[in-house]
């Protein structure tokens, strides 16, 4: 499919409902001629005479819309089909809003923590996560984090980052945020202000989605040369995505990467990247595994869809590869240096991970 630039949209990020909706009667025509000329196995929504059922045409429309572009349905041998039948089911026995739950359900059979519905009033449910990010959901904390400072952190403007210097000279950055372009314009202030410490802490625990221009807002300052992206499919085809390049101020000292399962999606994606660089370490617990991926480009590749009720459901249209070649999805990543925190020892002020990456930079710059 050619070059594309993917970094407008990434990893679950929502788009304007307007935007959708005019593209959708765009295409009426186009879902007119593909419904018919389908086989009579096809499902494909058709447009309802009036008094339809809102519930089935919504059963029917996300059934299809998975069938069509979901890439993770061989992987994880979920026969889709047979579950067809059963929803159909239990859509028509459904009473008004019992249908949300049949929903939850069928998005649920997925297995996929990027998957999600909206409703009217913008409400967003997750049917499912995965159990690593329940695991560690309680084993990093903020508060914790920031008895470790003797100073108080910086927050930037768009609150997508905080970052500060350690008593030892060493630098640490948290990201809350990987979404719109925030980081773009803000992390290289941040670099810039702990260009002189020793190393550089980079937490990402307890991180969800994001875009893929944020990652490489990131990465660009911790490499001198032009860095690939591990390959990226979207719609079953294979996508050529610029490969990352360097930019000032560039960051020479050892950096580690704090990563847990909750880390998520985009974060994952950072970590991946980071890990490639020989100065760079992951430590902490393997990563939740969310591999999955949309773009805006093409339109059809978007990642929410509307159903005929106005309702919107997120179904991710692409995926990434670690760089051997191995899923993200449910396989996560694995730290380079396995520390594990528990909730126990967070609540008693204590934060293993964090403890570990100081003495391994310290240890780093006495070896110098």
């Amino acid at each position: 499919m050619g070059t594309t630039n993917i970094g407008r949209r990434l990893f679950g990020r929502r788009y304007h409902l307007q935007i959708l909706t005019i593209f959708m009667k765009k295409l009426g025509t186009i879902f007119l001629i593909t419904i018919f000329g389908c086989l009579s196995g096809c499902r494909d929504i058709y447009v309802n005479p009036a008094g339809y059922d809102e519930n089935l045409a919504d059963f029917e429309a996300t059934w299809n819309r998975i069938n069509d572009v979901y890439p993770f349905l061989k992987f994880k041998n979920i026969d889709w089909d047979a579950l067809y039948l059963v929803y159909q089911k239990r859509t028509q026995e459904a009473q008004g809003d019992e249908f949300i739950q049949v929903l939850n359900d069928i998005l649920a059979e997925l297995r996929d923590g990027h998957i999600y519905f909206e409703m009217k009033g913008g409400a967003q449910i997750y049917p499912w996560y995965p159990a690593r990010y329940f695991k560690d959901k309680h084993t990093y904390d903020p508060f914790v984090v920031r008895k470790y400072f003797d100073r108080e952190l910086t927050v930037t403007e768009s609150g997508s980052a905080e970052y500060g210097i350690l008593p030892q000279n060493i630098g640490y950055i948290f990201l809350s945020d990987f979404h719109d372009d925030y980081l773009v314009h803000e992390f290289p202030t941040i670099v810039n202000s702990l260009i002189n410490t020793g190393g550089i802490i980079i937490d990402i625990r307890q991180r969800r989605g994001g875009t893929s221009q944020n990652v490489e807002a990131v990465v660009s300052h911790f490499i001198q040369e032009p860095l690939a992206w591990p390959k990226f499919f979207l719609l079953d085809q294979s996508i050529v995505i610029d490969p990352i390049q360097p930019k000032e101020p560039f960051y020479s000292n050892p950096v580690i990467v704090l990563v847990n399962g909750s880390t998520f999606s985009a974060g994952e994606i950072c970590t991946e990247v980071l890990k490639q660089l020989p100065a760079v370490t992951a430590v902490g617990d393997t990563t939740g595994g969310g591999g999955v991926a949309s773009s805006g480009n093409p339109p059809e590749a978007r990642g929410e869809y509307i159903l005929p009720s106005g309702k919107l459901i997120y179904i991710g249209t692409g995926y990434f590869e670690k760089y051997d070649g191995q899923p993200f999805e449910w396989v996560g990543i694995l730290p380079d240096i396995r520390i594990v925190n528990t909730s126990e020892e967070i609540e008693n002020g204590i934060d293993k991970q964090l403890e570990y990456a100081i003495q391994f930079i310290t240890l780093e710059n006495c070896n110098r």
